[in-house]
């Protein structure tokens, strides 16, 4: 008889706006830098900005899915689990998987350099990141050079992470893209849920990461 699958929660709804919000903004980002709408650009920049700077806070204090130590592994488990990538078998992972938490410290890492160097940086014509003028402009073109060789790097990590959701689902016959809209997946009965931690403190936090990207930036 086949263990009992029951619908479980586990992402919190401030973890899942997170994520759609990041993915439009970054889309956002990439077209208005494409049509050269400057001035666009930036506001998107601030806004990644504070979204990482929100989700590293919630990274320590948010629900347990949330939270950096319970999907961080060694690079070791996030071998083994992908050795096993062709398995098909039901997805009994409460969270990030040991190869899913890597890749979204590494795309949580890029965007932080990718916004930060965004600061500092210029494009030689009319637009030029807050900082820009107190580093000089030797600094300022290598934050410039530093912001286009991440968005390089986003770029790849964002088709391997689309890529390794297409093959979890073709492979493994898991849907990695339901939960992150419903919040719930169906995991074994006998399992305990994640802890979530109140939608209020995500929304405090959120609000303190804009004032801090709001001094930063004027």
């Amino acid at each position: 008889m086949k263990p009992l699958h029951l619908p479980m929660r586990v992402w919190d709804l401030p973890t899942r706006l997170f994520h759609w919000a990041l993915v439009i903004l970054v889309f956002t980002s990439w077209l208005t830098q494409n049509r050269n709408w400057m001035e666009l650009h930036a506001l998107s920049g601030y806004a990644i900005l504070t979204l990482l700077l929100f989700r590293l806070a919630w990274g320590f204090v948010g629900s347990d899915t949330a939270r950096f130590r319970h999907f961080i592994k060694s690079p070791f488990a996030a071998l083994r689990h992908l050795s096993h990538i062709t398995r098909r078998e039901p997805d009994t992972e409460i969270g990030h998987n040991a190869a899913g938490g890597w890749m979204v410290l590494v795309i949580l890492a890029l965007l932080l350099v990718q916004a930060g160097s965004g600061l500092f940086s210029n494009d030689d014509v009319a637009m030029e990141g807050p900082f820009a003028a107190r580093v000089g402009k030797e600094w300022s073109d290598w934050a410039g050079h530093l912001h286009g060789l991440s968005w390089d790097l986003i770029k790849i990590m964002i088709l391997a992470h689309v890529l390794a959701v297409i093959a979890y689902f073709v492979l493994k016959g898991q849907n990695l893209v339901r939960p992150m809209i419903t919040g719930k997946k169906r995991m074994p009965g006998a399992m305990a849920g994640p802890r979530m931690m109140h939608s209020g403190l995500a929304a405090a936090l959120a609000i303190v990461a804009a004032g801090i990207v709001t001094l930063l930036v004027r």
